[in-house]
């Protein structure tokens, strides 16, 4: 029973720690959450851009929401093995879903307990990337990854 309560747990925790974002009051949206042993898979929806930045130069809101999906996808993993103590590896897809098309796969990744990326990186796309994810950056903004990522789960 410990492993559901422990899931159970992380569902709550991400709902509470993460209801609003930095850089949108959007709630991020869970989708599917796997424990398989010591193997988590875990999907979500990322914060659309934040409804005041509309008035913003083109691009800023974009960039903003990379920025928030980023920090959202470090903040799930950090929770995840705070939470799972079985866990030893993750993998996380994260979409974004826009108002006219099916949702698009931005980051990837299978990230492991261990990997810690050093302090003195500040980046967060750069300790996004050391951790173990996957994504790709045009200006700033994420852009959709090619099908060949699109190997479990959620369907478009």
């Amino acid at each position: 029973m410990t492993p559901l309560w422990e899931a159970a747990d992380f569902i709550r925790r991400v709902r509470r720690r993460l209801l609003y974002g930095e850089l949108s009051r959007a709630p991020l949206r869970l989708l599917r959450l796997e424990l398989r042993g010591d193997v988590a898979e875990c999907e979500w929806i990322a914060r659309p851009p934040d409804p005041w930045d509309a008035d913003l130069p083109p691009g800023v809101a974009e960039r903003n929401q990379t920025l928030q999906a980023l920090r959202d996808a470090m903040k799930i993993r950090d929770i995840m093995f705070e939470m799972l103590s079985e866990i030893r590896s993750a993998k996380f897809r994260v979409y974004r879903q826009s108002a006219a098309e099916a949702a698009e796969l931005i980051i990837t990744g299978t990230v492991a307990r261990e990997d810690q990326p050093p302090p003195r990186v500040s980046s967060v796309a750069m300790r996004a990337k050391l951790c173990g994810f996957h994504f790709s950056l045009e200006d700033g903004v994420l852009k959709a990854l090619p099908p060949k990522d699109r190997s479990f789960g959620f369907a478009t």
